[in-house]
């Protein structure tokens, strides 16, 4: 019989066009600030069209394994390099990495942002009893969340929150009060929209906890949420805690990544638009040699 083979291809096949679909959707959501970036990197380094500008982009994010809209975003956010200066950011030191035992990550320097995130929502999972879950980033530039990693949960639901602004969701809340948010049961708390409302209902969760990722400061870097297939109480003082040392420790390590590993990236750039810059002068005789 070729009937149950087939039939799992065809669900993998499905599985594998929603994923397509959902990461065409992405690109076109990051489109706008990356072409933004790459308006910036062709002005400043006056290069000749925005093809290499992107490769500009490209070539560091792949380097540093910084994602291509977080260094978009950094580009864009972060204050304009002197233009005197060989380096962005002149006398810069590097802090050592912040632990991350608390998600079982032992080398806390040699791992990328995407593996600390899935961390962490394998941890936040576990200290809940749930297989349901999602991490979201802080996305500064549209004043909201942005979903990064995600189990357990429906096409539609993934596709709904893939941005949540800033009302409207126990995780936007979470990340305004920068505290621990626990919706016991998700069919009447008010702090939902209708339409997330029922998105998350047709998922199958019907409480949730929204933990924030805190930096040293105390700034909201991020939210990993836990969703529970039935109306919950408040969790034990011990899970509390262990939630709490959880995103304080990536929150710090988040912080960490954003200061030192995304600012190599965008030292690499900077030093790479300037060599293009400087060979452009000599290629068009305005430059100072003889």
């Amino acid at each position: 019989m070729t009937g149950v083979p087939e039939g799992n291809g065809a669900a993998q096949e499905v599985a594998r066009l929603r994923e397509e679909v959902r990461n065409l959707r992405a690109q076109v959501r990051s489109r706008p600030l990356i072409s933004h970036a790459q308006g910036i990197l062709q002005e400043r380094y006056r290069l000749p069209d925005a093809e290499s500008a992107f490769a500009l982009l490209r070539q560091s994010s792949q380097r540093f394994n910084v994602k291509l809209r977080v260094l978009a975003e950094a580009v864009v956010r972060t204050q304009r390099p002197d233009d005197r200066e060989d380096l962005w950011f002149p006398g810069r030191g590097h802090r050592r990495p912040p632990l991350l035992d608390a998600v079982g990550v032992d080398d806390p320097g040699g791992v990328n942002r995407g593996a600390v995130l899935r961390a962490v929502l394998s941890q936040a999972l576990a200290i809940t009893g749930t297989d349901m879950g999602n991490v979201q980033i802080i996305d500064r530039a549209a004043n909201g969340l942005r979903m990064e990693h995600h189990t357990g949960l429906s096409e539609q639901f993934v596709e709904f929150f893939a941005f949540v602004g800033e009302d409207g969701t126990s995780c936007a809340k979470a990340a305004k009060e920068v505290a621990l948010t626990t919706v016991h049961d998700v069919a009447t708390d008010e702090v939902f929209t209708d339409a997330a409302r029922h998105t998350i209902l047709r998922a199958g969760s019907r409480a949730c906890h929204s933990v924030p990722l805190v930096s040293e400061s105390g700034t909201c870097l991020g939210m990993v949420s836990a969703h529970l297939e039935r109306p919950t109480k408040d969790l034990h003082p011990a899970q509390v805690k262990a939630l709490a040392a959880t995103g304080h420790q990536v929150g710090r390590w988040l912080d960490w990544h954003e200061h030192t590993v995304v600012r190599d990236a965008l030292e690499h750039l900077h030093a790479q638009g300037r060599s293009r810059d400087t060979d452009m002068d000599t290629d068009t005789g305005t430059g100072t040699g003889s």
